[in-house]
């Protein structure tokens, strides 16, 4: 049998909120339900609430068309409201920041820059093609997060303490598997989803961190160089929730956030998701 590749953030999304990994309509959310209260607002409500955060968490489900034009319409919604903002991108290598700026610049084609995209993720441009044109067109800052996919493959495989000295310069210090508990039960499903043997859960959970903490860092790293300059960060369920990205920012800055997930079809496992996970859910 033919080992699967490792692309743990297809499995995050389908485990945590149990939806199938199918590309869906592409009419945009046009509600969203606030978790702190439980109350279905619109669309605008919930934007005249996000642009008064330092940083906008969108989650997606990867492969589905619809959870892309909902990003694209909280980009557009901000940018129309003259919200001075980056747009951060789990989906390009934070290495490939010179490819991002020559395409924003006008410098790089699009051919040249699909080629570049391929290289930094596998899912098909249609799903993200309109949100790197819309981001060009209007000048929005466009900023790579993510690490290496050979790093965070050795680090699922052998461990962060087999990283080299030049590995580890391209991530922050101080990672390890150290979270709590509801987030660990998580990484534990994902874990058992994924197939993997029990010996190496530990090394499984520092990839998650090496995730999290490096995009966190790569994110709050640009924000410094802008001072005054806001973030949408568009990234898979299981890094944008509280636990993921926003908590690795919470720790290192006084960065204000703000987090908005996909659309749950299900009702009773949309209840079972709170104000502790996220502050927005997109609903029809």
């Amino acid at each position: 049998m033919t080992k699967k590749p490792f692309h743990f953030h297809i499995c995050v999304l389908c485990v945590l909120l149990a939806v199938s990994c199918t590309s869906r309509d592409a009419s945009a959310y046009r509600h969203a339900l606030r978790l702190h209260d439980g109350k279905v607002i619109p669309f605008a409500e919930m934007i005249d609430d996000l642009k008064n955060a330092d940083i906008v968490f969108v989650g997606e489900v990867h492969d589905s068309m619809r959870d892309h034009q909902a990003e694209l319409d909280v980009i557009r919604a901000l940018h129309e409201k003259d919200v001075r903002f980056g747009i951060g991108f789990e989906m390009f290598r934070a290495d490939s920041q010179k490819n991002l700026d020559e395409w924003n610049g006008g410098k790089l084609d699009k051919a040249k820059f699909v080629r570049v995209y391929y290289n930094n993720w596998r899912m098909p441009w249609p799903l993200y093609g309109d949100i790197f044109l819309y981001a060009r067109s209007h000048s929005i800052p466009m900023v790579g997060l993510n690490v290496p996919d050979a790093i965070s493959r050795k680090v699922a495989t052998t461990g962060f303490s087999s990283l080299t000295r030049e590995e580890l310069a391209q991530l922050p210090p101080g990672i390890s598997c150290n979270v709590d508990q509801k987030y660990m039960d998580f990484i534990k499903r994902v874990y058992e989803a994924h197939g993997a043997q029990k010996d190496s859960f530990v090394h499984f959970c520092e990839a998650q961190m090496v995730w999290d903490k490096s995009m966190a860092w790569h994110l709050l790293r640009y924000m410094k160089k802008h001072p005054g300059e806001k973030m949408v960060v568009l990234s898979g369920i299981g890094h944008a929730w509280k636990r993921g990205i926003p908590e690795q920012v919470k720790q290192s800055s006084s960065c204000t956030s703000r987090i908005v997930l996909p659309a749950v079809p299900d009702a009773t496992k949309r209840s079972s998701i709170t104000s502790a996970d996220a502050d927005y859910i997109f609903i029809d």
